[in-house]
Protein backbone atom coordinates (compact mmCIF):
# COMPACT_ATOMS: atom_id res chain seq x y z
CA UNK A 1 0.00 0.00 0.00
CA UNK A 2 1.16 3.58 -0.41
CA UNK A 3 3.26 4.42 2.02
CA UNK A 4 1.74 7.77 3.45
CA UNK A 5 3.19 7.62 7.15
CA UNK A 6 5.81 5.07 8.67
CA UNK A 7 4.77 4.93 12.62
CA UNK A 8 8.25 4.91 14.84
CA UNK A 9 9.36 1.91 16.83
CA UNK A 10 7.64 2.57 20.22
CA UNK A 11 4.41 3.25 18.51
CA UNK A 12 4.49 0.19 15.70
CA UNK A 13 5.60 -2.10 18.69
CA UNK A 14 2.35 -0.43 20.69
CA UNK A 15 -0.21 -1.45 18.19
CA UNK A 16 1.15 -4.52 17.13
CA UNK A 17 1.11 -6.10 20.51
CA UNK A 18 5.19 -7.01 21.87
CA UNK A 19 6.47 -10.23 22.24
CA UNK A 20 5.36 -13.95 22.06
CA UNK A 21 3.09 -13.38 24.98
CA UNK A 22 1.04 -10.98 22.97
CA UNK A 23 0.72 -13.88 20.12
CA UNK A 24 0.58 -17.17 22.02
CA UNK A 25 -2.32 -16.01 24.26
CA UNK A 26 -3.88 -15.24 21.06
CA UNK A 27 -2.93 -18.77 19.80
CA UNK A 28 -4.48 -20.69 22.70
CA UNK A 29 -7.82 -18.14 23.19
CA UNK A 30 -6.95 -15.56 25.90
CA UNK A 31 -7.22 -12.44 25.63
CA UNK A 32 -4.44 -10.20 26.30
CA UNK A 33 -5.33 -6.87 27.11
CA UNK A 34 -3.58 -5.05 24.36
CA UNK A 35 -5.31 -7.78 21.71
CA UNK A 36 -8.55 -5.61 21.28
CA UNK A 37 -6.94 -2.35 20.59
CA UNK A 38 -4.94 -3.94 17.96
CA UNK A 39 -7.89 -5.50 16.59
CA UNK A 40 -9.59 -2.29 16.28
CA UNK A 41 -5.98 -0.27 15.23
CA UNK A 42 -5.98 -2.22 11.81
CA UNK A 43 -9.39 -2.99 11.25
CA UNK A 44 -9.32 -6.46 10.08
CA UNK A 45 -11.28 -8.85 11.75
CA UNK A 46 -9.88 -11.53 13.84
CA UNK A 47 -10.79 -15.26 12.57
CA UNK A 48 -11.78 -13.82 9.34
CA UNK A 49 -8.94 -14.62 7.57
CA UNK A 50 -9.72 -16.08 4.23
CA UNK A 51 -7.86 -19.41 3.47
CA UNK A 52 -7.37 -21.82 0.46
CA UNK A 53 -6.56 -25.47 0.36
CA UNK A 54 -3.54 -27.21 -0.63
CA UNK A 55 -4.89 -30.09 -3.16
CA UNK A 56 -2.33 -32.23 -2.18
CA UNK A 57 -1.72 -31.98 1.74
CA UNK A 58 -5.63 -30.49 2.45
CA UNK A 59 -3.78 -27.63 4.73
CA UNK A 60 -5.57 -24.33 4.89
CA UNK A 61 -3.43 -21.37 3.92
CA UNK A 62 -4.09 -17.90 4.59
CA UNK A 63 -4.26 -16.01 1.42
CA UNK A 64 -2.42 -13.35 2.65
CA UNK A 65 0.77 -14.81 2.41
CA UNK A 66 3.97 -12.75 4.28
CA UNK A 67 6.87 -12.31 2.20
CA UNK A 68 10.36 -11.86 3.64
CA UNK A 69 12.35 -9.89 1.78
CA UNK A 70 11.77 -6.33 2.95
CA UNK A 71 12.03 -6.84 6.82
CA UNK A 72 12.45 -3.35 8.53
CA UNK A 73 15.97 -2.07 9.34
CA UNK A 74 17.80 -0.59 12.37
CA UNK A 75 17.55 3.39 11.46
CA UNK A 76 20.86 4.46 10.01
CA UNK A 77 22.10 0.91 8.71
CA UNK A 78 21.38 -2.28 6.87
CA UNK A 79 20.76 -4.51 10.65
CA UNK A 80 17.55 -6.16 10.52
CA UNK A 81 15.50 -4.29 13.79
CA UNK A 82 14.46 -8.21 15.49
CA UNK A 83 12.35 -6.76 17.53
CA UNK A 84 10.26 -5.26 15.10
CA UNK A 85 10.20 -8.66 12.55
CA UNK A 86 9.11 -10.50 15.67
CA UNK A 87 6.16 -8.14 16.74
CA UNK A 88 5.11 -8.31 12.97
CA UNK A 89 5.24 -11.97 12.52
CA UNK A 90 3.52 -12.08 15.81
CA UNK A 91 0.80 -9.49 14.72
CA UNK A 92 0.53 -11.56 11.31
CA UNK A 93 0.19 -15.05 13.37
CA UNK A 94 -2.50 -13.28 15.93
CA UNK A 95 -4.66 -12.05 12.38
CA UNK A 96 -4.90 -16.05 10.83
CA UNK A 97 -1.07 -15.26 8.89
CA UNK A 98 0.55 -18.74 8.08
CA UNK A 99 2.36 -18.71 4.92
CA UNK A 100 6.03 -17.12 5.31
CA UNK A 101 8.30 -16.43 2.40
CA UNK A 102 11.71 -16.00 2.69
CA UNK A 103 15.35 -16.71 0.97
CA UNK A 104 18.96 -17.09 1.36
CA UNK A 105 19.32 -14.42 -0.95
CA UNK A 106 17.09 -11.62 0.82
CA UNK A 107 17.92 -8.88 3.00
CA UNK A 108 21.66 -9.22 2.15
CA UNK A 109 21.58 -12.86 3.11
CA UNK A 110 20.07 -12.40 6.67
CA UNK A 111 16.15 -12.49 5.94
CA UNK A 112 16.07 -17.13 6.70
CA UNK A 113 17.90 -15.76 9.86
CA UNK A 114 15.70 -13.36 11.48
CA UNK A 115 12.56 -15.13 10.33
CA UNK A 116 13.86 -18.17 11.76
CA UNK A 117 14.16 -16.41 15.04
CA UNK A 118 10.42 -15.09 15.14
CA UNK A 119 8.60 -18.08 14.23
CA UNK A 120 10.41 -20.20 16.17
CA UNK A 121 8.77 -18.35 18.90
CA UNK A 122 5.68 -20.11 17.91
CA UNK A 123 4.16 -23.36 17.73
CA UNK A 124 5.50 -25.44 14.39
CA UNK A 125 1.83 -26.54 13.16
CA UNK A 126 0.89 -22.49 13.24
CA UNK A 127 2.86 -21.88 10.38
CA UNK A 128 4.01 -22.91 6.68
CA UNK A 129 7.43 -21.46 5.69
CA UNK A 130 8.97 -21.34 1.98
CA UNK A 131 11.98 -20.95 1.03
CA UNK A 132 14.10 -21.33 -2.29
CA UNK A 133 17.65 -22.89 -3.35
CA UNK A 134 18.59 -19.23 -4.67
CA UNK A 135 21.60 -20.61 -6.19
CA UNK A 136 21.75 -17.91 -8.51
CA UNK A 137 25.78 -16.75 -8.76
CA UNK A 138 28.16 -19.12 -10.81
CA UNK A 139 30.38 -19.93 -7.51
CA UNK A 140 27.14 -21.64 -6.23
CA UNK A 141 26.05 -23.90 -9.26
CA UNK A 142 28.49 -26.86 -7.93
CA UNK A 143 26.66 -29.99 -6.16
CA UNK A 144 28.73 -28.94 -3.09
CA UNK A 145 27.73 -25.39 -2.81
CA UNK A 146 24.31 -25.76 -3.90
CA UNK A 147 23.82 -28.40 -1.21
CA UNK A 148 25.56 -26.20 1.51
CA UNK A 149 23.10 -23.44 1.00
CA UNK A 150 20.08 -25.94 0.97
CA UNK A 151 21.34 -27.48 4.54
CA UNK A 152 22.23 -23.65 5.55
CA UNK A 153 18.34 -22.78 5.25
CA UNK A 154 17.45 -25.46 7.88
CA UNK A 155 19.89 -23.87 10.17
CA UNK A 156 18.70 -20.63 10.21
CA UNK A 157 15.23 -21.21 9.86
CA UNK A 158 14.97 -23.81 13.26
CA UNK A 159 13.06 -26.29 11.06
CA UNK A 160 13.88 -30.01 10.26
CA UNK A 161 11.03 -29.84 7.52
CA UNK A 162 10.48 -26.98 4.47
CA UNK A 163 7.00 -26.33 4.00
CA UNK A 164 8.10 -25.11 0.41
CA UNK A 165 10.21 -25.30 -1.47
CA UNK A 166 11.21 -23.38 -4.50
CA UNK A 167 13.66 -23.66 -7.40
CA UNK A 168 14.22 -19.59 -7.09
CA UNK A 169 14.04 -17.76 -10.31
CA UNK A 170 14.20 -20.19 -13.41
CA UNK A 171 14.32 -18.53 -16.59
CA UNK A 172 16.28 -15.43 -15.34
CA UNK A 173 19.96 -15.44 -17.07
CA UNK A 174 20.74 -17.28 -20.03
CA UNK A 175 17.31 -19.24 -19.62
CA UNK A 176 18.02 -22.92 -20.04
CA UNK A 177 21.74 -23.16 -20.17
CA UNK A 178 21.29 -21.64 -17.14
CA UNK A 179 18.47 -23.75 -15.44
CA UNK A 180 20.47 -26.99 -16.19
CA UNK A 181 23.22 -25.62 -15.08
CA UNK A 182 21.92 -24.86 -11.92
CA UNK A 183 19.38 -27.97 -10.91
CA UNK A 184 20.03 -30.31 -13.87
CA UNK A 185 23.73 -30.81 -13.82
CA UNK A 186 24.78 -30.58 -10.87
CA UNK A 187 21.84 -33.27 -9.79
CA UNK A 188 20.25 -30.92 -7.27
CA UNK A 189 16.60 -31.23 -8.93
CA UNK A 190 17.17 -34.96 -8.47
CA UNK A 191 18.97 -34.87 -5.05
CA UNK A 192 15.67 -32.52 -4.08
CA UNK A 193 12.79 -34.99 -5.65
CA UNK A 194 14.43 -37.49 -3.15
CA UNK A 195 14.18 -34.65 0.21
CA UNK A 196 10.83 -35.12 -1.05
CA UNK A 197 9.77 -38.51 -0.59
CA UNK A 198 11.84 -38.25 2.52
CA UNK A 199 9.74 -35.76 3.58
CA UNK A 200 12.03 -33.03 4.52
CA UNK A 201 10.25 -31.15 1.57
CA UNK A 202 6.48 -31.28 2.41
CA UNK A 203 5.97 -29.39 -1.32
CA UNK A 204 8.28 -29.13 -4.31
CA UNK A 205 7.83 -25.84 -7.08
CA UNK A 206 9.59 -22.84 -8.84
CA UNK A 207 9.02 -19.86 -9.28
CA UNK A 208 9.49 -18.11 -12.40
CA UNK A 209 11.24 -15.07 -14.46
CA UNK A 210 12.44 -13.81 -17.78
CA UNK A 211 12.67 -17.12 -20.26
CA UNK A 212 9.31 -18.66 -21.34
CA UNK A 213 10.77 -21.76 -22.81
CA UNK A 214 12.15 -22.82 -19.37
CA UNK A 215 8.29 -22.49 -17.85
CA UNK A 216 7.20 -24.48 -21.05
CA UNK A 217 9.63 -27.18 -20.40
CA UNK A 218 9.49 -27.89 -16.52
CA UNK A 219 5.36 -27.80 -17.13
CA UNK A 220 5.76 -30.48 -19.95
CA UNK A 221 7.80 -32.18 -17.65
CA UNK A 222 5.16 -32.24 -14.60
CA UNK A 223 4.37 -36.05 -14.78
CA UNK A 224 7.68 -36.55 -14.07
CA UNK A 225 8.39 -33.57 -11.67
CA UNK A 226 4.81 -33.78 -9.80
CA UNK A 227 5.17 -29.94 -9.03
CA UNK A 228 2.91 -29.16 -6.26
CA UNK A 229 2.69 -25.06 -6.43
CA UNK A 230 4.80 -22.79 -8.81
CA UNK A 231 5.08 -19.22 -8.22
CA UNK A 232 4.18 -16.17 -10.57
CA UNK A 233 4.05 -12.83 -10.97
CA UNK A 234 0.27 -11.84 -11.52
CA UNK A 235 -1.16 -8.11 -10.92
CA UNK A 236 -4.00 -6.31 -12.79
CA UNK A 237 -1.24 -4.29 -15.08
CA UNK A 238 1.00 -8.17 -16.03
CA UNK A 239 -2.73 -9.79 -16.98
CA UNK A 240 -2.24 -8.61 -20.75
CA UNK A 241 -0.03 -6.29 -20.80
CA UNK A 242 3.59 -7.75 -19.13
CA UNK A 243 5.50 -7.31 -22.33
CA UNK A 244 4.42 -4.07 -22.56
CA UNK A 245 6.24 -3.39 -19.22
CA UNK A 246 8.97 -5.47 -20.15
CA UNK A 247 9.70 -6.79 -23.11
CA UNK A 248 10.74 -10.88 -22.72
CA UNK A 249 8.10 -11.15 -19.60
CA UNK A 250 5.35 -13.51 -20.62
CA UNK A 251 1.60 -11.77 -19.70
CA UNK A 252 0.24 -13.53 -16.19
CA UNK A 253 -3.17 -14.75 -18.14
CA UNK A 254 -1.25 -17.56 -19.81
CA UNK A 255 1.06 -18.36 -17.11
CA UNK A 256 -1.88 -18.73 -14.64
CA UNK A 257 -4.02 -20.83 -16.96
CA UNK A 258 -1.07 -23.69 -18.17
CA UNK A 259 -1.02 -23.80 -14.31
CA UNK A 260 -4.64 -23.86 -13.67
CA UNK A 261 -4.89 -26.30 -16.63
CA UNK A 262 -2.69 -28.48 -15.03
CA UNK A 263 -4.34 -28.34 -11.28
CA UNK A 264 -1.19 -27.03 -10.27
CA UNK A 265 -1.85 -24.16 -7.01
CA UNK A 266 -0.23 -20.88 -7.81
CA UNK A 267 1.40 -18.61 -5.75
CA UNK A 268 1.50 -14.60 -6.40
CA UNK A 269 4.17 -12.69 -6.31
CA UNK A 270 4.52 -9.17 -7.26
CA UNK A 271 0.81 -8.61 -7.12
CA UNK A 272 1.81 -4.49 -6.52
CA UNK A 273 4.29 -4.66 -9.79
CA UNK A 274 7.09 -3.70 -7.06
CA UNK A 275 5.29 -1.00 -5.55
CA UNK A 276 3.50 0.38 -8.36
CA UNK A 277 0.49 -0.58 -8.06
CA UNK A 278 0.00 1.30 -4.77
CA UNK A 279 2.18 4.65 -5.81
CA UNK A 280 0.02 5.46 -8.70
CA UNK A 281 0.17 8.54 -10.97
CA UNK A 282 -2.40 10.80 -8.93
CA UNK A 283 -5.03 10.48 -11.49
CA UNK A 284 -4.58 6.36 -11.55
CA UNK A 285 -5.27 7.14 -7.87
CA UNK A 286 -8.40 9.38 -8.21
CA UNK A 287 -9.76 6.96 -10.58
CA UNK A 288 -9.55 4.20 -8.30
CA UNK A 289 -10.92 6.56 -5.23
CA UNK A 290 -13.59 7.45 -6.94
CA UNK A 291 -14.65 3.88 -7.35
CA UNK A 292 -14.09 2.79 -4.16
CA UNK A 293 -13.54 5.71 -1.58
CA UNK A 294 -12.92 3.60 1.57
CA UNK A 295 -10.57 1.33 0.18
CA UNK A 296 -6.58 1.90 -0.67
CA UNK A 297 -5.18 2.06 -3.85
CA UNK A 298 -3.30 -0.66 -2.90
CA UNK A 299 -6.16 -3.07 -1.79
CA UNK A 300 -7.87 -3.47 -5.75
CA UNK A 301 -4.15 -5.04 -6.96
CA UNK A 302 -4.67 -7.40 -4.05
CA UNK A 303 -8.36 -8.04 -4.42
CA UNK A 304 -7.31 -8.87 -7.87
CA UNK A 305 -4.58 -11.39 -7.36
CA UNK A 306 -6.95 -13.21 -4.63
CA UNK A 307 -9.65 -13.49 -6.81
CA UNK A 308 -8.51 -16.43 -8.72
CA UNK A 309 -9.64 -19.84 -7.76
CA UNK A 310 -6.27 -21.55 -8.24
CA UNK A 311 -4.31 -19.03 -6.23
CA UNK A 312 -2.87 -20.63 -3.16
CA UNK A 313 -1.72 -17.45 -1.35
CA UNK A 314 -0.98 -13.84 -2.09
CA UNK A 315 2.49 -12.33 -1.07
CA UNK A 316 3.09 -9.07 0.33
CA UNK A 317 6.41 -7.90 1.30
CA UNK A 318 4.87 -5.88 4.59
CA UNK A 319 8.03 -3.71 5.91
CA UNK A 320 5.85 -1.23 7.91
CA UNK A 321 2.50 -1.81 10.29
CA UNK A 322 0.29 0.20 7.94
CA UNK A 323 1.09 -2.39 5.19
CA UNK A 324 0.15 -5.41 7.27
CA UNK A 325 -2.95 -3.76 8.43
CA UNK A 326 -4.31 -2.40 5.01
CA UNK A 327 -3.85 -6.14 3.94
CA UNK A 328 -5.73 -7.86 6.68
CA UNK A 329 -8.25 -5.70 6.14
CA UNK A 330 -8.75 -6.80 2.23
CA UNK A 331 -8.30 -10.49 2.85
CA UNK A 332 -9.99 -10.67 6.15
CA UNK A 333 -12.39 -11.91 4.63
CA UNK A 334 -11.69 -11.04 0.96
CA UNK A 335 -14.45 -9.45 -0.96
CA UNK A 336 -13.43 -10.89 -4.72
CA UNK A 337 -13.70 -9.02 -7.67
CA UNK A 338 -17.23 -9.06 -10.08
CA UNK A 339 -16.78 -9.09 -13.82
CA UNK A 340 -17.20 -5.42 -14.05
CA UNK A 341 -14.81 -4.93 -11.28
CA UNK A 342 -12.62 -7.21 -13.41
CA UNK A 343 -12.93 -4.90 -16.88
CA UNK A 344 -12.24 -1.54 -14.37
CA UNK A 345 -8.72 -2.88 -13.25
CA UNK A 346 -8.09 -3.51 -17.40
CA UNK A 347 -9.40 -0.22 -17.95
CA UNK A 348 -6.82 1.12 -15.11
CA UNK A 349 -3.97 -1.03 -16.72
CA UNK A 350 -4.40 0.91 -20.03
CA UNK A 351 -4.28 4.08 -18.17
CA UNK A 352 -1.43 3.00 -16.61
CA UNK A 353 0.49 2.36 -19.16
CA UNK A 354 0.22 6.16 -20.44
CA UNK A 355 2.66 7.27 -17.19
CA UNK A 356 5.88 4.45 -17.92
CA UNK A 357 7.75 3.86 -15.25
CA UNK A 358 11.00 1.52 -14.26
CA UNK A 359 9.95 -2.14 -13.63
CA UNK A 360 11.98 -2.24 -10.65
CA UNK A 361 10.91 -4.12 -7.91
CA UNK A 362 13.27 -2.78 -4.90
CA UNK A 363 14.25 -6.77 -4.94
CA UNK A 364 18.00 -5.51 -4.69
CA UNK A 365 19.39 -8.59 -6.24
CA UNK A 366 21.54 -5.86 -8.13
CA UNK A 367 22.93 -4.80 -4.99
CA UNK A 368 25.38 -3.94 -3.78
CA UNK A 369 27.23 -1.80 -6.77
CA UNK A 370 30.79 -2.68 -7.16
CA UNK A 371 30.85 1.12 -7.20
CA UNK A 372 28.86 2.17 -4.58
CA UNK A 373 25.62 3.29 -6.18
CA UNK A 374 22.24 2.80 -4.94
CA UNK A 375 20.48 1.35 -7.93
CA UNK A 376 16.71 0.82 -6.44
CA UNK A 377 16.83 4.20 -4.61
CA UNK A 378 17.72 5.97 -8.27
CA UNK A 379 15.07 4.47 -9.83
CA UNK A 380 12.46 4.46 -7.29
CA UNK A 381 12.76 7.98 -7.30
CA UNK A 382 12.39 8.36 -10.67
CA UNK A 383 9.33 6.14 -10.72
CA UNK A 384 7.84 8.22 -7.50
CA UNK A 385 8.58 11.06 -9.83
CA UNK A 386 6.30 9.91 -13.36
CA UNK A 387 3.67 8.73 -10.48
CA UNK A 388 3.31 12.03 -9.07
CA UNK A 389 3.66 13.88 -12.88
CA UNK A 390 7.11 15.54 -11.58
CA UNK A 391 9.15 14.22 -14.75
CA UNK A 392 8.85 17.55 -16.72
CA UNK A 393 9.45 16.68 -21.11
CA UNK A 394 10.17 20.67 -21.28
CA UNK A 395 10.89 23.66 -19.99
CA UNK A 396 7.85 25.20 -21.25
CA UNK A 397 5.80 22.41 -19.39
CA UNK A 398 3.40 24.66 -16.96
CA UNK A 399 4.11 22.93 -13.69
CA UNK A 400 8.38 22.99 -14.61
CA UNK A 401 9.36 25.03 -11.89
CA UNK A 402 7.32 22.47 -9.05
CA UNK A 403 8.62 19.95 -10.77
CA UNK A 404 12.02 20.28 -11.25
CA UNK A 405 12.59 21.78 -7.64
CA UNK A 406 10.29 18.16 -6.75
CA UNK A 407 12.64 16.28 -8.77
CA UNK A 408 15.81 17.58 -8.09
CA UNK A 409 15.41 18.24 -4.22
CA UNK A 410 13.93 14.89 -3.84
CA UNK A 411 16.88 13.03 -5.15
CA UNK A 412 19.36 14.57 -2.80
CA UNK A 413 17.64 13.52 -0.11
CA UNK A 414 16.48 10.02 -1.45
CA UNK A 415 20.00 9.14 -2.76
CA UNK A 416 23.20 10.14 -1.14
CA UNK A 417 25.15 12.35 -4.32
CA UNK A 418 28.46 9.26 -3.93
CA UNK A 419 25.59 6.82 -4.72
CA UNK A 420 23.47 8.78 -7.65
CA UNK A 421 23.20 7.61 -11.42
CA UNK A 422 25.96 10.18 -12.46
CA UNK A 423 28.67 7.60 -11.06
CA UNK A 424 27.72 4.36 -13.18
CA UNK A 425 30.50 3.54 -15.62
CA UNK A 426 28.66 0.82 -17.39
CA UNK A 427 30.37 -1.97 -16.11
CA UNK A 428 26.57 -4.28 -16.46
CA UNK A 429 27.53 -6.36 -13.42
CA UNK A 430 24.22 -5.64 -12.46
CA UNK A 431 22.38 -6.67 -15.54
CA UNK A 432 22.32 -10.53 -15.14
CA UNK A 433 20.79 -10.19 -11.55
CA UNK A 434 17.95 -8.29 -12.06
CA UNK A 435 14.99 -10.16 -13.10
CA UNK A 436 12.80 -7.92 -14.21
CA UNK A 437 15.76 -7.62 -16.98
CA UNK A 438 15.95 -4.24 -16.54
CA UNK A 439 19.08 -2.52 -18.66
CA UNK A 440 20.01 -1.34 -15.87
CA UNK A 441 23.16 0.84 -16.77
CA UNK A 442 21.11 2.37 -19.77
CA UNK A 443 17.76 3.52 -17.79
CA UNK A 444 20.88 4.92 -15.11
CA UNK A 445 22.31 6.82 -17.79
CA UNK A 446 19.42 8.19 -18.96
CA UNK A 447 18.14 9.79 -15.50
CA UNK A 448 21.43 11.22 -15.02
CA UNK A 449 21.41 12.87 -18.32
CA UNK A 450 17.77 14.18 -17.42
CA UNK A 451 18.81 15.40 -13.83
CA UNK A 452 22.02 17.17 -15.68
CA UNK A 453 19.21 19.10 -18.03
CA UNK A 454 17.18 19.95 -14.90
CA UNK A 455 20.36 21.12 -13.17
CA UNK A 456 21.49 23.08 -15.77
CA UNK A 457 17.73 24.27 -16.79
CA UNK A 458 18.27 23.36 -20.33
CA UNK A 459 15.14 20.53 -20.54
Amino acid sequence: MKDKKKIGRREFLKVAGTGAAVTTAALYGCKPRSAGSASEADGARQGQMTYRTNPKTGERVSLLGYGCMRWPTVSGSDDIDQEMVNALVDHAIAHGVNYFDTSPAYCRGHSEHATGVALSRHPRDKYFIATKLSNFAPSTWSREASMAMYRNSFRELQVDYIDYLLLHGVGMGSGMEEFEARYIDNGMLDFLLAEREAGRIRNLGFSYHGDIAVFDHLLAQHDRYKWDFVQIQLNYVDWKHAKEVNTRNTDAEYLYGELEKRGIPTVIMEPLLGGRLSNVHDHIAAHLKQRRPSSSVASWAFRFAGSFPGVLTVLSGMTYMEHLQDNLRTYSPLDELTDDDKEFLEQTAQLMLRYPTIPCNDCKYCMPCPYGLDIPAILLHYNKCVNEGNVATSSQDENYRRARRAFLVGYDRSVPKLRQASHCIGCNQCVPHCPQNIRIPQELHRIDRFAEHLKQDNL
